[in-house]
């Protein structure tokens, strides 16, 4: 199956199970090839033949974006270097959960989650820390005992109690010693770790120009947090208490149109509120729904509420045509 082909099945299983699914982003150099939202669950997914191909920097990027849109981040794939990616197995690459085509629509077309997940000495299963615990502490068995009986220590019961995954053959022998069920599905959409905040008072990224920099500048002047992006059709995720909004820098005429196109596709998705920055005054104030401000209104701009509502203004000027 080709990449393209493997993109397309993913966002049928994706909308067969009732997602929302964006239009697959053909621009070169993106990091991710569809996002997808169901109900409060929003999905950035990277689609790859070998899973080899992604990078640590790519990972990251999908992490810092899922982190900021409160989404996870997701990796289809068929192979790796060590061979096949096996079904119903969640595999991980660089802190992004992996798993294949078919794995995915047994997860949501079947009601099949996974239950194995591939970490470093092998293959595990998540355990019900709590039920493990009780049904322990309800027969009165020790830790020494159920030890002996998992053939592990009795600090690794301790671990199993806390949360810590097991070994598959130590859960059979649990759950037959315990007579009871105690391991659980692995949810290949979980949410990245929260990783630490910092502050930046200015960006300085040399890829945005000048004409970025300045538009920056006046976004964190009218007190927007900036989190810069690098593999995304737009160039950063602008924050305030409110909002997380798109923000797209428009400096190619000629590709103004398709990027409009592909952010505010993402921005209905995410269901973000999402902007372009052109450089050049323009007549138009919106392409497809896609809100455009020129850098001289921008700079004009004394408050957030007003960026607000210019934004909202414009989109709603191209429903009121359509």
């Amino acid at each position: 199956m080709r990449r393209d082909e493997l993109i397309e099945a993913a966002r049928i299983i994706l909308a067969r199970s009732g997602f929302y699914v964006s239009k697959p982003l053909n621009m070169r150099g993106i990091g991710f090839d569809i996002i997808a939202r169901l109900d409060d669950r929003l999905l950035i997914i990277k689609i790859l033949i070998n899973v080899d191909a992604l990078s640590k920097e790519n990972a990251d990027e999908m992490s810092t974006l899922a982190e900021a849109l409160g989404a996870s981040a997701l990796l289809i794939g068929e192979r790796s270097g060590s061979g096949e990616i096996e079904e119903s197995i969640v595999y991980s690459r660089f802190g992004i959960p992996i798993i294949s085509l078919r794995t995915l629509s047994d997860h949501l077309l079947e009601g099949v989650p996974p239950f194995i997940f591939a970490a470093p000495g092998g293959l595990y299963v998540k355990l019900d820390s709590d039920q493990l615990r009780k049904a322990r502490e309800e027969r009165s068995i020790s830790l020494g005992t159920l030890a002996d009986v998992a053939g592990v220590s009795r600090r690794t019961i301790q671990m199993y109690e806390s949360g810590m995954g097991a070994m598959i053959d130590v859960a059979i022998r649990l759950e037959e010693f315990l007579n009871t069920p105690i391991v659980t599905a692995v949810d290949p959409f979980t949410p990245p770790a929260p990783r630490g905040k910092e502050r930046v008072d200015r960006i300085i990224n040399p890829d945005i120009g000048l004409f970025g920099q300045e538009v920056f500048d006046t976004l964190q002047r009218l007190g927007f947090s900036i989190q810069p992006t690098a593999r995304c059709p737009f160039e950063a995720l602008s924050k305030d208490d409110h909002v997380v909004m798109l923000t797209g820098l428009g400096t190619d005429e000629s590709r103004l149109v398709e990027k409009a196109r592909v952010v505010c596709d993402i921005a209905r998705i995410a269901e973000r509120c999402s902007v372009i920055i052109i450089e050049r005054s323009s007549s138009r104030t919106n392409i497809g729904g896609m809100a455009i401000v020129g850098r001289d209104e921008l700079s004009r701009l004394d408050e957030t509420d007003r960026l607000y509502d210019l934004i909202f203004e414009r989109s709603e000027d191209d429903k009121g045509k359509s």
